[in-house]
């Protein structure tokens, strides 16, 4: 289980990136919202996806969503 975040800036594609807490690339406090406690990438990325349907799981950290 670990704690998930989306980051609130797009990327230039306009993907929002989903984080774990522990990720080198995690946005800054100011540039993230909290999605909760999960056990997988993929249920943080629905979460977050209903506020930002264009969400993608970080390269580094959560790589089995990571999609583009």
């Amino acid at each position: 289980m670990d704690y998930y975040y989306v980051n609130t800036n797009a990327q230039s594609n306009g993907d929002h990136e989903v984080h774990k807490e522990s990720c080198q690339y995690l946005p800054t406090s100011v540039n993230r919202k909290y999605l909760g406690y999960y056990s997988n990438c993929a249920d943080a990325v629905e979460n977050a996806k209903e506020t930002y349907p264009k969400s993608n799981g970080c390269y580094y950290c959560c790589y089995a969503c990571h999609t583009s």
